[in-house]
């Protein structure tokens, strides 16, 4: 039996529907689905727990990390801990699936690692209410498309799964490959048949535009961060950290109270590099700490005093604070329960965490 993974944050739920459809019209039967829904908007969860109802094959799990940024790999690995069937398939949330999926799928499943070929429809195609075969591919991806993918669980958990420091998008899915292939493990693919038809959806939620938190570089911090692995023949990931940690709702409510703790700073760097470090002496505390603009007549006279070579305020742009204080998070604090909301119109960063 195979467990299939699906991971989701605010997406249409007609683009859900037409996925967990094509599995309900699977010719065989015998499988299970986790859908994880890593924190999204009320407005999406309420929806999706009414569509879940439908299916009776699918077991919903949700995560109250809304303000937070997407970690596919900790929602990978929530399901992984919880996996009773002997493989696992890690799938895409936009994918409709081939009716002969699951009995392909099962007939490959070995002690190797198995991905599968896709293929993407155009804007319009995936508007469509069709069979999977009647709906018109726009092109085909080739060998560097990972995302859906076969493994025993055996070898996927003795490898501590997903690498959780990976997060927002990018390269997640070769590492886990390529770390596999390390331990010994054969990784197949297969393009005998296009099995996934993948729909098209905007990429809003990777944009500054987005509510959500966001990194302007993290998509090349991940794939320097994959390279480094890789060339140093990494195999097991998440080794200072628990793994597939489900988040404590306890620790989420928390987070609507008072803070324990209030700090408000101006985006000078020592500032900044003084809030960093506090962190680590702030445990059991709810910690909100808001970071400011400065305005042109502030910058100016710091300016000023520097080419008087009078002591001055270096400061640092809010754009590249948003940026080390997302990776200080993904590096020391990414299981914490906290929220995060960069208002770029406003120029103000705020940061709630519970140091439990």
């Amino acid at each position: 039996m195979i467990t299939i993974t699906l991971t989701y944050r605010d997406r249409d739920l007609s683009i859900v529907k037409k996925c967990l459809n094509s599995l309900k019209h699977q010719n065989l039967k015998d499988f299970k689905v986790v859908l994880v829904d890593y924190g999204s908007k009320t407005s999406f969860s309420n929806g999706l727990v009414d569509l879940v109802k439908n299916y009776s094959f699918v077991k919903l799990i949700q995560c109250p990390v809304q303000g937070q940024l997407w970690n596919k790999c900790r929602a990978i690995n929530i399901a992984l801990k919880q996996c009773e069937t002997p493989y696992f398939l890690v799938g895409d949330i936009d994918l409709i699936f081939h009716p002969d999926f699951v009995q392909i799928a099962s007939k490959l499943a070995s002690n190797k690692v198995t991905y599968f070929k896709y293929s993407f429809l155009s804007n319009e195609e995936s508007l469509k209410d069709a069979s999977y075969h009647d709906y018109k591919i726009d092109f085909e991806g080739g060998k560097e498309i990972t995302g859906t993918t076969l493994f025993p669980v055996e070898a996927l958990k003795k490898v501590n799964g997903y690498d959780e420091f990976y997060h927002g998008w990018g390269a997640e899915d070769t590492d886990i490959h390529m770390r596999l292939k390390a331990s010994g493990i054969d990784v197949n693919f297969y393009d005998k048949e296009i099995l996934l038809k993948h729909q098209w959806h905007p990429k809003a939620y990777r944009s500054k535009n987005s509510s959500s938190p966001f990194h302007s570089n993290l998509e090349r911090v991940n794939h320097n961060y994959m390279y480094t692995s890789i060339s140093n023949k990494v195999i097991v990931a998440n080794y200072d950290y628990d793994w597939g940690v489900l988040p404590n709702n306890e620790g989420y409510l928390k987070l609507s109270d008072n803070p324990d703790i209030e700090i408000n700073i101006q985006p000078i760097d020592f500032h900044f590099s003084a809030l960093l470090a506090s962190f680590k002496n702030l445990n059991n505390k709810v910690v909100k700490a808001n970071i400011y603009p400065v305005g042109i007549k502030q910058r100016l006279v710091q300016k000023i005093k520097k080419l008087l070579k009078r002591k001055y305020f270096n400061y640092l742009e809010l754009e590249t604070i948003n940026n080390l204080l997302l990776e200080e998070i993904i590096k020391n604090y990414r299981n914490k329960p906290y929220t995060y909301n960069f208002d770029r119109k406003k120029g103000v960063i705020n940061l709630t965490i519970y140091f439990n």
